[in-house]
């Protein structure tokens, strides 16, 4: 057994209350998954506990008490994933992520990487001319990749913006919608044009949209077509085919950069179809410029319970998962 041992710990003047969260909700969760006592008394926190469990409380602290101090306002899911990293020894790449800015919405958030698989995935953006991003819903995909679009397009970096995304989920409905083409398959790309006015504002998106500067239109659109100096992602990409999936990444210029996601769980195609997405996986995968990055239900960063129902869902689908081989 653990012998008991303490420790005091600062806190900066002014930031309990960040720190501690809203009636000590952020404490009292420290004290229960690591099983110690956290006893505030004149700007300070004394841990009582198991000496191995006092070293991580001390160091998960000391990370908030940073992040806190550079305006950061602490929220629960920070505390879950610090309490996660500090189970494997790696708490302090909680302050290394946050210096990590990629770029400021219209109400003047920072966008950052919040987990280390986001962290992966925007340096392997940053790194490569193709990045697969592959992972649940809540994972950031498609919101880190149009932060960093955006981000390329205000440092002239690139030309133009194009947005992509199969509608192939429509299927033959898709004739059954009111409107012309372009509001036929707008439902389909409005995660895109959400993210796009979030971080760039409607106004300024209008703008360039009217200039070319900013395509976003459904993968048909790209056949037959050469994409030089331009930030492309293809959003939704497990509900292309594998010939979409080839004719999108032979449209390719040069100067260009591209991101493919997708969620190889919530495929829409029929059933005997394989996945442009999948097959890309198989095919590319030893190709040097181009990154292939899983996020996993740890980089949800919307509310803990989508963590939770993602988990809930990839342990039923293990489960039940038919061996493969034999007749079908």
């Amino acid at each position: 057994m653990s012998s008991i041992t303490e420790t005091t710990i600062q806190i900066p003047a002014g930031q309990e209350m960040n720190i501690f969260g809203q009636f000590d909700e952020h404490i009292k969760k420290i004290e229960r998954s690591l099983q110690v006592s956290l006893i505030s008394r004149d700007g300070a926190i004394k841990i009582i506990g198991p000496a191995a469990n006092v070293d991580k409380a001390r160091r998960i602290l000391e990370q908030l008490t940073t992040l806190a101090l550079r305006g950061n306002l602490i929220t629960g899911q920070q505390i879950d994933y610090a309490l996660a990293l500090a189970m494997e020894e790696k708490e302090s790449a909680i302050v290394e992520m946050d210096k990590d800015c990629i770029c400021h919405t219209i109400n003047g958030r920072m966008v950052k990487p919040k987990t280390l698989g986001q962290k992966q995935y925007v340096d392997s953006i940053r790194d490569k001319m193709i990045v697969f991003g592959i992972g649940p819903a809540g994972t950031g995909k498609t919101y880190l990749a149009m932060a960093m679009a955006i981000t390329a397009f205000r440092n002239d970096e690139v030309n133009r913006i194009i947005l992509t995304r199969p509608a192939i989920e429509a299927g033959e409905k898709l004739g059954f919608l009111p409107g012309d083409l372009q509001s036929k398959v707008d439902p389909y790309l409005r995660p895109l044009y959400d993210a796009l006015y979030q971080i760039m504002g409607a106004e300024s998106f209008a703008k360039n949209m009217e200039k070319g500067l900013i395509e976003v239109a459904p993968l048909a659109y790209m056949r037959g077509r050469t994409l030089d100096n331009a930030f492309i992602i293809l959003d939704e990409a497990q509900n292309t085919t594998p010939a979409q999936m080839k004719m999108f990444l032979t449209r390719i210029g040069f100067g260009s950069k591209v991101i493919i996601t997708g969620d190889a769980t919530q495929k829409d195609l029929p059933g005997d179809t394989k996945s442009g997405l999948d097959v890309a996986m198989q095919v590319l995968k030893k190709i040097d410029d181009i990154a292939f990055c899983q996020l996993t239900s740890k980089d949800v960063v919307r509310h803990p319970l989508v963590q939770k129902i993602v988990q809930a869902y990839e342990n039923y689908e293990k489960k039940n998962k038919k061996p493969s081989g034999g007749k079908r």
